[in-house]
């Protein structure tokens, strides 16, 4: 992102990166790469396609992260939405990932915090990293050392909100709003598939991953669905080269706005 890896190439892939596409011909499950790689980063539910990943397939990121002496950065930031029984909602639920795993959650998505900035990071202290000349480094002090020197840690208030989160009260309200959420979620993915466009997510994430109907480029779907349905969503190539082909809706909004842009949608793809 600070442009150390180089440039990227006319497919948009940068130099130096292990790229691991997610697609509809892989069920957006990447494959484990075949090289070593230093840092691994999984993002599940994953944000944009929200799929899971089971216990069976982290156990797999696990035991090759250990092998290759890896370490995995785990974006948990969406594990709240989860809602089908038996998928994990951290990388610690594998054994194995204490030694190889960082993991991190967003207050932003669980309770509305977007703005307030305001998350939790988990280094274990058996995890280690490696200098230069192959010594062993307790990657957790060293994340207490940069966190309390180069860090005034969140406000206050915000701890104090953020601990209400977890409250009897607080989270009971949290869940209420997430469930509402992925009510959105269903009515979007239900009224789509009715309109015979292909989806995936919305059932364990607050996103609609959809292939563009006549395989329309991603910008291109995004034009015709401002100008002909005035709605609006993020075009596929946004989130990389795999993403070309495909189109994110969200299911933040009001019930009524949710029902809108769905009929639509249907107006215009459903005559099709």
């Amino acid at each position: 992102m600070i442009g150390r890896t180089g440039e990227a190439d006319d497919k948009g892939y940068y130099e130096g990166l292990v790229y691991l596409p997610c697609t509809e011909t892989n069920n957006f499950t990447p494959a484990i790469p075949k090289e070593k790689v230093d840092i691994i980063y999984l993002c599940y539910p994953n944000n944009p396609t929200g799929m899971v990943a089971t216990k069976a397939e982290l156990k797999a990121w696990v035991d090759y992260a250990n092998a290759q002496g890896s370490i995995i950065f785990f974006d948990a930031a969406y594990e709240a939405f989860i809602t089908e029984p038996g998928i994990p909602h951290s990388i610690y639920e594998i054994e194995g990932a204490k030694t190889c795993a960082i993991e991190f959650r967003s207050f932003s998505k669980t309770a509305g915090f977007t703005g307030v900035r305001c998350g939790l990071t988990v280094i274990p202290e058996q995890l280690t990293g490696h200098t230069v000349g192959g010594e062993k480094v307790a990657l957790n002090k060293l994340w207490n050392r940069r966190q309390s020197t180069k860090f005034n840690g969140v406000s206050y208030p915000v701890q104090r909100a953020a601990a209400a989160v977890y409250s009897e009260d607080g989270w009971s309200q949290v869940q209420e709003t997430i469930a509402f959420y992925m009510e959105n979620a269903r009515l979007i993915l239900q009224g789509l598939k009715t309109a015979g466009i292909t989806c995936y997510g919305g059932v364990n994430a607050p996103y609609i991953w959809l292939k563009t109907p006549g395989g329309l480029a991603s910008w291109d779907f995004f034009d015709k669905l401002l100008t002909e349905c005035h709605v609006v969503g993020t075009p596929g190539s946004g989130f990389g080269p795999s993403g070309e082909g495909y189109f994110r809706l969200s299911a933040f909004g009001s019930r009524e706005n949710v029902q809108e842009a769905v009929r639509r949608i249907q107006g215009k793809w459903g005559e099709n």
